[in-house]
């Protein structure tokens, strides 16, 4: 990623979810989703470059802290700058946590 990334999280206050700016900020947004989610993983993965835009398709599983399961597809739209991300903005299905 650039050092002045951007990353767009699939929920938050925003019209945009949450934004976080600057690779140390981005860096804490992921961390909080591995701490959120301890054994977050992304499969099923698909993905396609075309020029300065890049998609990302995949399914998210995971289990919170409070033992609830998430499982959803989801997908990033990536905006690329000099061969590295600039913006990651990302979305995922509202589907309730599974006990």
């Amino acid at each position: 990623m650039t050092q002045d990334c951007v990353f767009e999280s699939s929920a938050g206050p925003d019209i945009c979810g949450t934004r976080s700016v600057g690779s140390e900020a981005v860096r804490a947004a992921f961390a909080k989703v591995w701490a959120d989610f301890p054994d977050a993983h992304w499969g099923d993965a698909r993905h396609f470059v075309h020029g300065d835009r890049g998609v990302s398709e995949w399914t998210f599983t995971g289990t919170r802290v409070d033992g609830m399961h998430v499982e959803v597809h989801g997908c990033d739209l990536f905006t690329l700058r000099g061969g590295r991300i600039f913006l990651k903005n990302s979305y995922r299905k509202n589907r309730p946590p599974l006990a």
